[in-house]
């Protein structure tokens, strides 16, 4: 042990949530510790396994192990998703500086000097942005229209809000862990938090190994909980469009009443009727569905279940924070 790491509390933490990445595992502890150890600063890893059924928590284990001096590991005892493990392993963490870093080594670990000399420099939050995506053309597609519908319905800057390689001061993490939501879009809070927010740009790899988490419905479910969680701005929307629609209904009624009494019956227009309501059907179906999700977020609010439950700790358990 050296007397970086013999030191009562670290100066750094890095959390890395981890789900089935037995085949990754190996590859990002030969390249994360010589990162970490060539700091002149101690340091902590905090993995999270977030109820993996495969032989991720074994190797865990036995890194663990191997360099127990420097490695925390929380186990949870169901899947709970990537921002609760995150969670969890904020609880656990002790650092001044918080790192959060991806399994797969899609981020390289070799990025995070960077964004801890960026908060050397003052910055008390520091968001990343990837070079040159090694994602399929869709998942870039859809990333970029999130993001661009993110912006204009909320006050949430980020350019990349799906990389998970991102740096947090301490104030940041005591301050996500005291808010009570169910629902926690971690790297949204942080930027509402955050002083001093910084961004820069980083390495982005292919996937080592693996299956991606997050399929198309998990994204677009993750970026409605993001705009009803920071926004009711859909809302207000919404009740513009149905109002302009139903003033433009009511001048269509009327134009429809002077023509049958001008003209008389007539049936040539029936399919066009048709298509109006379906059109106005369209429009009363999703804004039910739209007022459906903020009902949803109060529903699981109200029921004040644990985010997470944790099922062993290795590690030393001195300055363990709240835990539910």
């Amino acid at each position: 042990m050296t007397d970086l790491q013999s030191s009562e509390l670290p100066r750094v933490s890095v959390v890395v949530p981890v789900y089935n990445e037995q085949a990754v595992l190996p590859g990002l502890f030969a390249r994360l510790y010589p990162v970490l150890d060539a700091l002149d600063r101690s340091y902590e890893i905090v993995f999270v396994d977030d109820g993996s059924c495969d032989q991720s928590a074994s190797l865990l284990r036995d890194q663990y192990e191997k360099r127990s001096e420097c490695t925390r590991v929380v186990f949870l005892r169901a899947n709970a998703g990537q921002h609760a493990a995150l969670l969890a392993g904020f609880s656990y963490a002790r650092g001044d500086q918080v790192v959060t870093l991806d399994a797969d080594l899609q981020n390289p670990p070799e990025e995070i000097p960077r964004l801890l000399a960026q908060m050397d420099q003052g910055h008390d939050y520091v968001g990343t942005i990837r070079r040159k995506r090694r994602d399929s053309l869709w998942r870039r597609w859809a990333s970029r229209w999130m993001n661009a519908l993110r912006e204009r319905i909320t006050n949430i800057r980020m350019t990349d809000q799906g990389c998970m390689l991102r740096a947090y001061e301490r104030g940041i993490i005591s301050a996500i862990l005291d808010s009570r939501e169910s629902l926690t879009f971690i790297p949204a809070l942080a930027y509402l938090y955050a002083g001093n927010p910084k961004e820069i740009v980083v390495e982005h790899e292919e996937r080592a190994a693996g299956v991606s988490k997050y399929p198309l419905y998990k994204l677009i479910h993750l970026n409605f909980d993001l705009m009803t969680g920071f926004s009711i701005a859909p809302l207000q929307i919404f009740s513009v469009a149905g109002f302009l629609v139903s003033f433009l209904s009511i001048l269509f009624v009327v134009y429809l009443v002077i023509r049958r009494l001008v003209l008389g019956p007539e049936v040539e227009g029936v399919f066009t009727l048709f298509a109006i309501a379906f059109f106005l059907l369209g429009i009363v179906l999703f804004g039910i569905g739209l007022l459906g999700e903020y009902v949803g977020r109060i529903y699981v609010e109200v029921r004040q279940r644990p985010r997470y439950l944790v099922r062993a700790v290795l590690g030393t358990e001195d300055d363990v924070r709240d835990t539910d």
